[in-house]
């Protein structure tokens, strides 16, 4: 089973490339978690689908880069690149990502993304913020509820 969860994997990063949302999201199993630096933990595909097209749409000139893939027992793990424009700053972010993945039914069960978030906060809030305050709780609690505002607008009923 290992190939094919590692199969899974490569062809959702092909979609996230193409910005094929639906793509995506049929290799996430319905009761699906996120975690990630900024989101945490999303649970259900709707959620997390959710927050896909919300950065899909805040930020600009998305480049996804896949590296390794390694397929272990009951897992897979990732190293990709996420390239864009940070829309609130107009900065260019070059995030590189480490990815584990578990499955369930031959889907996406979990997805735990990591990345260095003071790295992050440099590149997108750029010099003094990124560099000053960039390790700090305050800035990673002030970004995480953005994020997650951003989130609950993006899924509200129009």
């Amino acid at each position: 089973m290992s190939d094919t969860h590692a199969t899974l994997v490569r062809t959702f990063y092909d979609a996230l490339a193409r910005r094929d949302l639906d793509a995506m999201e049929r290799c996430y199993h319905p009761d699906v978690t996120f975690g990630d630096p900024i989101f945490q933990e999303l649970e259900g595909r709707a959620r997390i689908m959710g927050m896909w097209r919300l950065l899909m749409g805040y930020g600009t000139g998305l480049d996804v880069s896949l590296g390794r893939v390694s397929a272990g027992r009951h897992e897979v793990t990732a190293d990709w690149t996420a390239g864009y424009t940070f829309a609130a700053t107009g900065r260019r972010v070059v995030n590189q990502i480490d990815s584990l993945f578990r499955f369930e039914s031959g889907l996406i069960v979990r997805q735990h993304d990591d990345f260095d978030f003071k790295h992050w906060s440099k590149m997108a809030l750029g010099r003094p913020v990124g560099l000053v305050v960039g390790w700090t709780p305050a800035l990673r609690a002030r970004i995480r509820s953005q994020a997650m505002e951003g989130l609950k607008e993006s899924m509200a009923p129009a």
